[in-house]
């Protein structure tokens, strides 16, 4: 159900003749009210109360000026203001007051009193014949405000504070900015402005010096004089996905469009995304996967739950998109669901919503994606976050506690403005770091483009797979809290193997690593990163399963290779127990490609001990790189 907006309810307060005794009423001040009633219907807000501050000052006792004051205040938000003035009528008269009980509740949920909001609410509903239309508002708003209660009571007590900062004048102006969207290295911020009141832009701006520099229109083809808005861009700043309503030759009244940036910096000539993604109906809000895989975005398609529904396409092998899914019923309801925002841990989707229960209007929630990609329960943000008004597009930064949106605050420099602030930390996605980097040919120093493949050890689930661009620059991204395997495959070359260990430690610092794919050729060796034992022992660690598999699929893939595991250790310990045991690991290895088919005369094992070490052994990392099983190629 839609909340009964403020507007309505100053209306009703102000705008009726004939409320207050004439008789009663100084017949100055009664001039002045009507004088501030005109005014105010033009929206003229601040003209009227300064009017009505003349009448109460002549007649103080005039109690519908008072009320007239306080529905003003309240329409600009201005909550302690017409909290006071409202206070001052009803200690006129507190039996006419209980009809004025519902927008004096609305103004003390806006500044957080949700106790007092109830017990206002329960003296409006106590009045005798209500009419059925204001019945349904005091309801409606008892839910929203019990539901504020018990979620405070269910929420542990901390130190946190919502502190909104304004961007500044490099990014916001005397027009609305909205809809921020960044980049996953916080570099770039793009967002939309509403210029010349009517028309929408995308703008851009880079972050140097600890600051956001002064924004600009983004170059190329992607700016038009019709309406582009909405827009999402991908994790590594090459797609931007937007809406467009009423193009020439759009499938419905708004459609999804995509641009890509060009070498030269500018963004290309929009197209249309087709007629799975877009309808007859209305589509807007796209967020895009940090693996470009995924695409969730907010549709009115009338087989939904009702309202707008959030849906979710996945791009096919080919680069086509697939019909959308409905995200389902942990999201949708039958209200409005939109603005889905997926991060970049690819598990936490945050998206607003006036179905699910909440503190009126449009609230955001969130729903974390658990085992065979089901949604959990959507959990509303909370107060302060969410308010008694309706909230917009949130999106979060990387390191999982920085968050942007827009807002039409007090120090707004015109309309809604772009605004940061932290995440309480019980609402934060995880924390994710990126490795990015080039795929290329060891030989040639040629690109190659590649897939890039990131697993869970522990789960084996793919948690990642990406496709580089074709001249094999990738980006990929790293939930901390997690242990990955991380392999570069293409057809020719031996795969690349790299681990992260995530889940007992959490790195501040990024990674970049140019990878150079070996072709399969005689000689050629790679190290397998992948491959664990524990201390002195021999037995593969089951976290060892994802790199032995790739092993598996890179024989059956090649049925001509033949390979030779090799096995190192460090020093610590005598030679011949090292060589003993590098040797008892690499026949490890053997016996389990042996198992999965692989005929045993395509291998072979040899142990090294401690005698061809690549690193020193000085260091625990050194005895790390030193301690390592190799696959190298006998004949192809």
């Amino acid at each position: 159900m839609k909340a009964i907006t403020t507007l309505i309810l100053v209306f009703a307060c102000f705008f009726s003749n004939g409320q207050f005794d004439q008789a009663k009423v100084n017949k100055k001040a009664a001039q002045l009210y009507s004088k501030a009633m005109e005014i105010a219907e033009n929206g003229n807000f601040n003209q009227g109360i300064r009017i009505l501050q003349d009448a109460v000052r002549i007649d103080p006792t005039f109690a519908d000026a008072w009320l007239s004051i306080a529905g003003m205040y309240g329409e600009q938000k201005n909550y302690d203001a017409a909290i006071e003035h409202y206070q001052e009528a009803k200690g006129i008269d507190a039996v006419y007051f209980r009809d004025y009980n519902l927008p004096y509740s609305i103004n003390l949920a806006g500044r957080g009193e949700f106790e007092k909001a109830l017990s206002s609410i329960n003296e409006f509903l106590a009045i005798t014949n209500l009419n059925e239309t204001s019945r349904k508002a005091g309801e409606y708003r008892k839910r929203s405000y019990s539901f504020a209660i018990e979620y405070a009571k269910s929420r542990k007590a901390t130190d946190y504070k919502f502190e909104p900062k304004n961007l500044g004048d490099n990014i916001n102006s005397n027009v609305s900015e909205y809809y921020p969207t960044i980049t996953i290295d916080g570099s770039q911020l793009v967002y939309t402005r509403r210029v010349n009141n009517f028309n929408e832009d995308f703008f851009g701006s880079a972050f140097a010096t600890n600051q956001w520099q002064r924004s600009s229109e983004l170059t190329g083809n992607i700016n038009t004089n019709q309406n582009e808005g909405a827009q999402n861009i991908s994790q590594d700043g090459q797609w931007l996905i937007f809406t467009g309503c009423n193009f020439p030759g759009g499938l419905g009244s708004c459609d999804l469009y995509i641009s890509y940036l060009s070498p030269d910096g500018g963004w290309s000539t929009p197209e249309n995304m087709g007629e799975f993604i877009n309808s007859e109906s209305w589509e807007s809000a796209p967020s895009l996967s940090p693996d470009k895989r995924d695409l969730y975005f907010a549709s009115r398609r009338p087989e939904g739950y009702g309202g707008s529904d959030i849906y979710v396409s996945h791009r096919l092998p080919g680069g086509k998109w697939s019909e959308p899914e409905n995200a389902g019923p942990e999201i949708n309801t039958s209200g409005d669901e939109s603005c889905p925002f997926i991060h970049a841990d690819n598990r936490t989707l945050y998206f607003t919503s006036n179905g699910h229960t909440g503190y009126g209007g449009d609230d955001l929630f969130m729903v974390h994606k658990g085992p065979k990609s089901k949604w959990s329960a959507a959990l509303n943000l909370g107060y302060p976050i969410n308010t008694i008004e309706n909230e917009g597009s949130l999106v979060i930064a990387a390191d999982g506690r920085t968050a942007y949106y827009a807002s039409d605050r007090k120090d707004s420099r015109g309309g809604l403005d772009l605004y940061t602030f932290e995440l309480r930390s019980d609402v934060r996605p995880v924390k994710t770091l990126w490795v990015k980097g080039k795929v290329f040919d060891k030989n040639t120093v040629k690109g190659l483009p590649s897939a890039v493949e990131l697993t869970d050890l522990a789960t084996k689930e793919v948690i990642s797979n990406v496709q580089t661009d074709e001249v094999g620059n990738y980006l990929i991204t790293l939930p901390v809290g997690r242990d990955y395997a991380f392999n570069v495959n293409r057809r020719g070359y031996l795969f690349f193997s790299e681990n992260f260990p995530l889940s007992s430690k959490d790195p501040d610092s990024t990674y970049h690593i140019d990878i150079p794919l070996q072709p399969i050729e005689a000689n050629a060796i790679i190290v397998l990163r992948n491959i664990f034992f524990d201390v002195n022992k021999f037995d593969l660690k089951m976290e060892s399963q994802v790199e032995l598999d790739n092993i598996v699929k890179l024989l059956k893939d090649n049925p001509a290779l033949k390979i030779q595991i090799n096995g190192h250790t460090d020093n610590i310990g005598k030679p011949a127990d090292n060589l003993k045991l590098s040797n008892d690991r690499a026949q490890s290895v053997v016996r389990y490609i042996t198992s999965k088919g692989i005929d045993a005369k395509r291998l072979s094992f040899k142990g090294f001990g401690d005698q061809q070490p690549v690193s020193n052994n000085t260091s625990e990392e050194g005895k790390a790189r030193n301690r390592r099983t190799e696959l190298k190629v006998i004949n192809n």
